[in-house]
């Protein structure tokens, strides 16, 4: 059933006015979070707190669900009443019409839905509760609504969004329709596809959880997407989320879009960017009371969502600027404005996952209609370790106080709080600075600092909240301010999953971080807002560690895809002879050229080679170049732009008869995404068993995981450190005709404890093991002989 939200239909339908990204910020409604519970908790003890209306409702034959959460309620036999409570740093007074006209809007909808619910009301009370922060200034305003003027207003409501509802349904009957009747977009299955397929329908068809790996050139994007476009068809799925963690997967994505679409689908696929990817350049330094794209915005939104949706398919990065250009709107906004009436999403995991930028618009309740495909999802373990930590530092504050101090009148109270802070940073971190080490973690956070990280964030709110001369004080300020919100924020997750964690950055400054070494459950109570997902990749294995990673459920389902390609396509070279310990590296450089070099010398082609640190890289590239001096070679630098990233892959993308050898870093932006076929690349070399470097953190990861169930090695070094490798081989077959060699530099790999990881498709057909440098050229002679 279509979902519609109280707020989001209110919002909608009588929103008007400027973009105000002060009363619309992701950080003012995390603020209002927490003072909701101290209210409910405080001043509406009695009431029943976040109070579930809903409603079904009929509207050109097809069911939509209104629903939401009154903040509070209270009831007795003859009265009741409805609370909403609001929050900004913004005077009550100072609040535009055009805000109040919102939040009297949500409280009368949710009066209507509660009469409705429960006849023998024929009034409700209502009250609008406003909270200004900082300072937590209470304003509360008092309305008696009848049963008839509920009616009135919710009727009117609906009304004046029918049209939209009426757009949208005739979206989705033509939608369901050309699904049914949609064909495999390909001539065939490739071997494997229709399996694959099937498995993800009957997930979605179940609303369950799915975890698969598929290897790389199976085409699990439209293996994924095709299944749960076609469950739309069926009525199983109203929304499909496809989440990726880059670029390149999303263009995937995109395309696979796009060939349904030429195959008769008619479907509103979206691609949303990051803010600061698509905003328009001319907004960067600008105010929003400025800002010429958010001043009217609401008053020009409609026409332009309405003209893209009457005109638009496939909405991308192009799309949305061109239109938001049109109407003079800010085109991020304009994205999640205009997603609300697509089928499909396509972005990145933060959209889902991430407890800071997560879309509340579609996040903030479960909808069994919406099915989410995790793309890559072996990416989301280090991802939302990332996500689910937040840290800060003491480098900003002596410039931030030598800044505020230049106007001690308008910046008195800033100045003093920042001082306080520092005095309180020196406090609490003398664990570290007391002490010989370089770090120090601890199992709870540090409460007194906390306190003085609320303080220090009301009060910069405050000052934000004025308007000030001095530009570069006002955006250090703020950078400092998201940093600091950031981690309250995770603080108030914090628990047995989490550590504190106290270090030096290189420049000697005191890092406070909280560190969470398993966010799991978090990943869990995301994919719970769906009704069914797909987690897949290339290399999902082993599945039992990904499953206990990734927020498993216990009756989510398993699937493995056989390699859809001959398994002697492809030769894998254990290389018994070259030892990369830390400690043998120096020595290993020169069996490592005279590997490459057999490795070229068996077949001209394009080659590339993966090495695990940059140091070890630019080693190996040294020595290579001073024997081979006249090969061509490419070499990934330590930051490339998208250009760049994008002109080494292009190097490769030529049919010509020459030896290229590129050298990567394993584990890093070349090591999955690229798809170079046939001739384009025909040997992969991988130095290294991938793991990770040891470090603190990674040793709380494994400590966590080996008091739990004995696996912490495997779970913090080797089993990433092995899909590293398992990604970069991918590299090399990609379709039914490619042939190649992966040549793996490392003795480990001999080892049962690596061994019993490796891909089913690593088999006794196609592995071998090479005791010296001879037997190495041998075993590429005769590969190509073969061949």
């Amino acid at each position: 059933m279509n979902r519609i939200g109280i707020r989001d239909l209110v919002e909608f339908t009588l929103r008007s006015g400027d973009l105000n990204a002060r009363l619309n910020s992701n950080n003012t409604a995390k603020q209002g979070a927490r003072i909701h519970r101290k209210l409910q908790k405080q001043r509406f003890s009695d009431y029943d707190a976040e109070y579930y209306l809903d409603k079904t409702l009929k509207i050109n034959n097809i069911d939509f669900h209104l629903d939401g959460r009154a903040d509070a309620v209270k009831m007795s036999e003859k009265s009741a009443e409805i609370v909403e409570i609001k929050t900004s740093d913004v005077e009550f007074k100072q609040l535009p019409d055009s805000i109040l006209t919102l939040y009297w809007g949500q409280i009368k909808t949710y009066a209507y839905l509660l009469m409705d619910k429960f006849p023998q009301y024929d009034e409700v009370n209502l009250t609008l509760t406003y909270v200004q922060t900082p300072d937590d200034i209470i304003h509360s305003e008092h309305l008696t609504i009848s049963k008839d003027d509920a009616k009135q207003f919710f009727d009117h409501l609906i009304k004046e969004y029918e049209e939209w509802l009426k757009l949208r349904t005739d979206i989705i009957k033509k939608r369901n329709q050309t699904a049914k009747q949609m064909k495999f977009p390909f001539a065939k299955f490739r071997k494997g596809q229709r399996e694959l397929a099937a498995v993800v329908y009957k997930t979605i068809a179940s609303q369950k959880h799915l975890f698969t790996q598929a290897p790389t050139g199976t085409g699990k994007t439209i293996s994924t997407l095709f299944p749960a476009v076609k469950a739309m068809g069926e009525d199983l799925a109203n929304r499909i989320f496809y989440l990726t963690a880059k670029q390149s997967t999303r263009a995937v994505a995109q395309e696979a879009m796009d060939l349904m679409m030429k195959k008769g689908l008619f479907i509103k696929s979206i691609t949303l960017s990051a803010k600061e990817k698509i905003t328009f350049k001319e907004e960067a330094d600008l105010k929003p009371e400025d800002n010429p794209y958010m001043i009217g915005y609401y008053d020009r939104l409609k026409p332009a969502i309405k003209d893209a949706l009457e005109h638009e398919n496939e909405i991308t990065f192009e799309t949305i600027q061109q239109y938001a250009r049109q109407y003079k709107i800010d085109p991020f906004e304009f994205s999640l404005d205009l997603s609300q009436f697509c089928d499909v999403i396509i972005c990145d995991y933060n959209y889902l996952f991430d407890p800071q930028v997560h879309l509340q618009r579609y996040f903030t309740v479960e909808d069994s209609d919406n099915v989410f495909l995790i793309d890559e999802a072996h990416n989301l373990v280090n991802r939302s370790r990332d996500m689910y930590s937040a840290q800060l530092s003491n480098r900003p504050l002596d410039n931030l106080i030598k800044q505020s101090k230049d106007n001690v009148e308008e910046n008195e109270a800033l100045h003093k709080a920042l001082k306080s802070f520092k005095r309180s940073y020196t406090i609490n971190t003398k664990p570290l600075t007391d002490g010989d080490e370089n770090y120090v973690n601890l199992d709870h956070l540090l409460k007194a600092f906390n306190k003085q990280v609320s303080h220090l964030s009301d009060v910069i709110s405050d000052w934000l909240a004025k308007d000030h001369d001095d530009d570069e004080l006002n955006d250090a300020i703020v950078d400092y301010y998201f940093q600091l919100i950031s981690y309250q924020k995770i603080s108030d997750w914090f628990d047995d999953t989490f550590k504190t964690r106290l270090f030096y950055d290189r420049d000697g400054y005191v890092i406070v971080k909280l560190f969470c070494m398993d966010p799991s459950y978090f990943l869990a109570q995301s994919l719970q807002l769906g009704g069914s997902a797909i987690l897949f990749s290339a290399t999902l294995s082993p599945m039992d560690y990904y499953q206990r990673v990734l927020g498993d459920e216990d009756d989510s389902l398993t699937y493995e895809m056989s390699s859809p390609f001959e398994d002697s396509h492809q030769q894998i070279i254990m290389t018994n002879y070259i030892e990369t310990t830390y400690k043998k590296r120096d020595q290993s450089i020169t069996p490592i050229v005279q590997t490459i070099d057999a490795m070229i010398k068996s077949k001209t082609g394009h080659y590339l080679i993966f090495l695990p640190s940059t140091h070890y890289l630019t080693q190996v590239v040294e020595a290579f170049q001073k024997k081979h001096p006249t090969i061509d070679t490419i070499v990934q630098k330590s930051h490339m732009e998208p250009d760049e990233r994008q002109d080494f892959i292009n190097t490769f993308k030529h049919d010509d008869n020459r030896t290229l050898v590129g050298f990567a870093l394993l584990g890093g932006i070349f090591c999955e995404g690229i798809d170079l076929k046939g001739t384009h690349l025909i040997g992969v070399g991988i130095v290294s068993v991938g793991l990770p470097g040891l470090n603190p953190e990674n040793d709380l990861i494994k400590h966590f995981f080996d008091a739990e169930n004995g696996h912490g090695f495997d779970f913090a070094y080797q089993l990433p450190g092995l899909n590293n490798v398992f990604q970069a081989a991918g590299r090399l077959i990609r379709t039914n005709k490619d042939l190649g060699n992966v040549v793996l530099m490392d003795r480990r790999f001999q080892q049962r404890r690596y061994r019993r990881f490796f891909p089913r498709n690593w088999n006794s057909r196609n592995l071998a093991t090479s005791y010296n440098l001879k037997q190495t050229q041998q075993l590429l002679q005769n590969f190509w002989r073969r061949h």
